[in-house]
């Protein structure tokens, strides 16, 4: 178990906190006295888990599929940020767009938070925290084709590359902070095998299979991210749980592929990301 400190008076914004593992987040910090700022894409869905959640918390609408979404978000924020969870995703099994025509995962899992994050970053004081996952390992990215136009799309494989870029994004974010003197930490977190909507209802027959019979909740998926969102770890930080090759049970930090602690891959998808978004490094 992760014992959180008292964050009273302490402000965390979570994306995606309406189910599965970014609400038994939200639960965690609420009943550590935070205020808890669910940023969620269906409002009703979002006030009524606020309604489970212990404290003070608020709801706001935000997209990260669309990027006029986030930057409505951001600029209707003024308050100090604790803690930003970065933890909506999402998976599909067809080549979708978002919004501003980015394939679907990348757009959503990596392009989002990328632009949120910066967006937002002249309030965050304490922590940024993504969550990626050991699927990153098998990941790669094409520069040439980031949109998976020309190459056949495959779900596990766009998977794992808006994983890979998770870290990316966490390793170049760091170097960043650390360059311009912020005391604000970056990390990632992999929150191992959890059953929830997204796992549930995408890959085969096999897979549902196995993540019905082996999953773990979404209150221990939430273990890896309250640790990197609170323990004393270092600056770029990768977290997940401590048993089964790091699939289930508590947390510690574990390793990652050479590819997510690559500087100059790192930068490059930088600063592809800003020419796509637009929006450049936040501080």
């Amino acid at each position: 178990m992760i014992t959180l400190p008292d964050l009273t008076g302490r402000t965390v914004v979570i994306t995606g906190a309406s189910s599965g593992i970014g609400l038994a987040t939200a639960h965690a910090f609420g009943a550590a006295h935070a205020r808890v700022v669910l940023a969620v894409r269906d409002t009703a869905k979002g006030t009524a888990a606020a309604a489970s959640i212990p404290g003070e918390t608020d709801v706001r609408h935000l997209d990260l599929a669309d990027l006029d979404s986030v930057r409505r978000f951001a600029d209707r924020w003024s308050d100090p940020i604790h803690i930003l969870v970065n933890n909506a995703g999402v998976s599909s099994p067809t080549r979708q767009q978002t919004r501003d025509g980015f394939e679907l995962q990348f757009g959503t899992n990596h392009l989002g938070p990328f632009a949120l994050t910066n967006l937002l970053l002249p309030h965050v004081t304490g922590r940024v925290v993504a969550l990626s996952s050991q699927a990153e390992r098998t990941g790669r990215i094409n520069f040439d084709d980031l949109n998976f136009e020309r190459t056949p799309y495959q779900e596990s494989r766009a998977y794992a590359a808006a994983k890979l870029a998770n870290l990316l994004f966490i390793t170049e974010l760091q170097r960043r902070l650390t360059e311009a003197g912020s005391p604000v930490l970056a990390a990632a977190a992999h929150p191992g095998l959890v059953a929830t909507p997204m796992t549930t209802g995408s890959g085969g027959t096999l897979t549902r299979l196995i993540v019905r019979h082996l999953a773990q909740s979404p209150a221990q998926g939430a273990l890896p991210v309250l640790f990197a969102a609170t323990a004393d770890i270092p600056p770029g930080s990768f977290t997940g749980p401590e048993h089964a090759m790091h699939m289930r049970g508590g947390a510690e930090l574990i390793g990652r592929s050479k590819h997510s602690k690559n500087p100059e891959l790192a930068r490059r998808l930088w600063t592809v990301s800003e020419d796509l978004t637009g929006i450049k490094f936040g501080l």
